[in-house]
């Protein structure tokens, strides 16, 4: 576990837009959303899939990130 990230997990707001990087079998993955609670243990981001619950011993970096990008407006095909 990352303390310095982990500890920004627990310090940063809900509704803050993370990215947070955690150990899972195999390797590492990460989780793009918004944080939606943490306590001493398990910290949630809402991402496009869904909740994810993190355990804060698994978290490896996380930080603040933009966000997202508009969306692009979709092009007409003139015949």
């Amino acid at each position: 576990m990352s303390v310095d990230a982990a500890r920004f997990v627990i310090d940063a707001e809900p509704g803050t837009r993370v990215v947070v990087r955690r150990r899972i079998e195999g390797g590492v993955t990460d989780a793009v959303g918004y944080l939606r609670s943490c306590d001493g243990a398990v910290c949630v981001v809402e991402t496009k899939r869904g909740l994810v619950a993190i355990t804060l011993a698994d978290i490896v970096a996380a930080k603040e990130v933009p966000p997202p990008p508009a969306p692009r407006p979709r092009r007409r095909l003139d015949d």
